[in-house]
């Protein structure tokens, strides 16, 4: 399905499927497990040239989603997407490795270098100027008055991203954890490929993405001492995966109580059960007016499934699962 864009998507006018036809196809590129790589340069070329025009664009109230993949952030984008101001980027990790290469912690463009968790000191002139040019040329092209950027690691940078967008509205959302951990192995299983003997999957490029997370979070954080042994190169999909939610939605938490006028918290449970009213409270806080596409779109196509069962997990990596399960409000005897 090219760009998300469904037979349902589709009857809400040409105009939005080419708002969307555009931003997925010279703007966002092509990462390490998706077909069309070799059309990377000319987005490239395009971002570059947007870049180096002269001026100081400004961006107003962009708003980004975040949390842990596979937790609803692509639903909720493309829902957005059919907002009459919104101009939705899927994952544009191609416009953030030109902002600062340092975005690229999956190894779709860069090998080496990525990082985590970035602050307002690693926010510089350059990349102030090249966020806002390429953001605002996009929005004028699209003719979209506010950005939608759907980039779940931005959870970890939202200091960085206030510090470049004072005014940004900040989605975390939550899920779930054992359906979570389970959406995410089947993701590997499914699209995960092998490239000269090297495995390229959830965990990026030749598992570069878990050894960020290992290095940078998991042995450096004293809160996260007590899995730090477990948490090995060899560690298996499932319990890594459970690992990565645990660190993701205790950020997000985190983040919540830090930065209360700028995080909008979103439960995909509630979104997927009480659409009508968890999407007009979502546009509300954000600024955008009402419009009856999104809430219509989501009838058709959200759904809910009962609970995955808990997976079997490594004793210190259950027991912190448990408390990040309790701490989100999700009962841990869901099985």
């Amino acid at each position: 399905m090219v760009a998300q864009i469904d037979s349902r998507y589709r009857r809400y006018g040409i105009g939005k499927v080419l708002r969307r036809l555009v931003s997925y196809a010279l703007f966002e590129g092509r990462p390490h497990t998706t077909k069309g790589q070799w059309f990377n340069p000319v987005v490239f070329s395009l971002l570059r040239f947007l870049a180096n025009i002269p001026g100081n664009p400004e961006v107003k109230e962009p708003i980004f989603i975040t949390g842990l993949g596979r937790s609803g952030t692509t639903i909720l984008g493309i829902l957005l997407s059919l907002h009459k101001d919104a101009g939705f980027l899927n994952e544009p990790k191609a416009i953030w490795r030109l902002v600062d290469p340092r975005h690229d912690i999956n190894g779709d463009y860069v090998q080496e270098g990525g990082i985590f968790r970035l602050a307002k000191d690693d926010v510089t002139s350059a990349t102030g100027s090249t966020a806002k040019r390429i953001f605002s040329r996009y929005l004028a092209l699209v003719r979209a008055r506010r950005l939608v950027d759907k980039y779940p690691e931005l959870i970890f940078r939202v200091e960085y991203l206030l510090e470049l967008f004072p005014d940004a509205k900040i989605i975390f959302i939550s899920r779930n954890g054992a359906d979570a951990i389970h959406s995410i192995d089947l993701w590997s299983k499914r699209l995960g490929v092998v490239v000269d003997g090297r495995v390229d999957d959830w965990w990026g490029r030749g598992d570069i993405k878990w050894h960020y997370l290992r290095r940078q979070i998991i042995e450096n954080d004293p809160d996260y001492a007590s899995v730090k042994d477990v948490a090995t190169d060899s560690l298996d999909h499932v319990n890594r995966a459970a690992l990565e939610w645990i660190i993701t939605m205790r950020e997000g938490l985190k983040c919540l109580k830090q930065y209360p006028g700028a995080i909008i918290h979103v439960c995909y449970e509630k979104l997927t059960s009480t659409p009508d009213t968890e999407l007009s409270r979502l546009l509300d806080q954000c600024n955008l007016e009402y419009d009856n596409s999104v809430i219509q779109y989501a009838r058709e196509k959200l759904y809910t499934n009962p609970p995955k069962p808990v997976p079997a997990l490594l004793p210190p990596i259950m027991d912190m699962f448990n408390t990040t399960m309790s701490d989100l409000g999700y009962s841990t005897g869901e099985r």
